[in-house]
């Protein structure tokens, strides 16, 4: 797989299997935080007073394909926060050259801020001897020119706690000053990872049958754990839409149209779902969700990008599925987030 070395594009360098054949995900490189963030107990960091929470100096560079980046778009539109934080779509198709501005095509935009022709001239821009996978999302900052954040988990934290004073009064970390309430926010999306985020892929990115069946049993493991939970509660933790949902339905909202085939994940649909299917849809019809979902751009993305998965680059067409189909989740306790009438 391609990576910049020392500030270079090479495309011979980056393995993403180990011996076994078991998919190994990378680590993000840049780990700043903005200042007035609220610091998960698993990040060894503190905020740096450098990047402070201002409306229109941030900027988002995102792909609609991309799971993790979907994550922070999501966290935008909810928080309303489109205003504050501009955003910059890349091309779905990732190539050679890596992820690519294609401003020409459906839904996709230029580089707002530089007019570059590719992201990773971005990192070579914040750091000129980057040696690093170059990945969305990317928090950029306008004032010190620089990446703040590539990791999504801990931009979605940022967006959640830094920029309260600039969005609609709508909260993705319900009774924040609770520390057993953020606490079980952090273990959902901490549990939810390693089976069903990231095990998708590594079920499809396996190279061997003991990898892809552990990913398979362990994925599928998780989603029937899910399932239960959420048959008799709407939300993942307590009963506001928390971060937690928010991580959970960028996998889910793929899994029917991309995971189940191109990924081999093919035990059974989310829509086979007694409680997922009706929870995905719940979220899906929340305010401000929907419009973040670009199927066309998640379709094209895995179907053409992963050539050592689908050669033929031929975009599978099923399934049909109606997102905006009744529900009747709200029939549980909860209430989906309601931004601040002023708002």
């Amino acid at each position: 797989m391609n990576q910049l070395v020392d500030g270079e594009w090479r495309t011979d360098t980056y393995e993403a299997t180990d011996e076994d054949g078991s998919f190994q995900r990378g680590e993000t490189t840049f780990r700043n935080w903005i200042a007035g963030s609220d610091m998960p107990d698993h990040v060894d960091a503190e905020p740096d007073e450098r990047f402070q929470p201002e409306a229109g100096r941030y900027h988002l560079y995102v792909s609609y394909a991309c799971p993790w980046a979907h994550r922070v778009l999501l966290a935008r539109s909810l928080l309303g926060l489109e205003d504050a934080i501009g955003v910059s779509v890349v091309d779905p198709y990732r190539g050679e050259g890596g992820w690519q501005f294609s401003p020409e095509k459906d839904g996709c935009t230029p580089d707002h801020l530089h007019d570059s022709d590719y992201l990773r001239e971005l990192y070579v821009a914040a750091d000129p001897n980057a040696t690093c996978r170059v990945t969305v999302p990317v928090l950029w900052d306008t004032e010190e020119e620089t990446i703040v954040n590539n990791e999504s988990r801990e931009i979605l934290r940022m967006l959640s706690t830094a920029f309260t004073e600039l969005g609609n009064g709508v909260s993705l970390l319900p009774d924040a000053g609770d520390d057993a309430t953020v606490a079980a926010v952090d273990q959902v999306i901490t549990d939810i990872y390693e089976p069903i985020n990231n095990g998708v892929y590594r079920a499809g990115f396996a190279t061997s049958q003991e990898a892809y069946d552990e990913a398979v049993a362990d994925l599928f493991g998780a989603l029937d754990r899910y399932e239960d939970r959420l048959s008799d509660q709407r939300y993942l933790v307590g009963d506001s839409l928390t971060e937690a949902d928010i991580c959970m339905f960028t996998t889910l909202v793929r899994f029917d149209q991309v995971y189940h085939t191109h990924f081999m994940c093919n035990r059974k649909f989310i829509h086979q779902y007694d409680a997922l299917w009706p929870y995905l849809r719940d979220l899906y019809q929340t305010d401000g969700v929907a419009e973040t979902v670009e199927m066309d751009h998640i379709k094209e993305h895995y179907y053409t990008t992963h050539p050592d998965v689908t050669p033929t680059r031929i975009i599978a067409r099923g399934p049909d599925l109606d997102f905006a189909a009744p529900h009747d989740r709200d029939r549980l306790d909860g209430e989906a987030p309601t931004p601040d009438a002023a708002d």
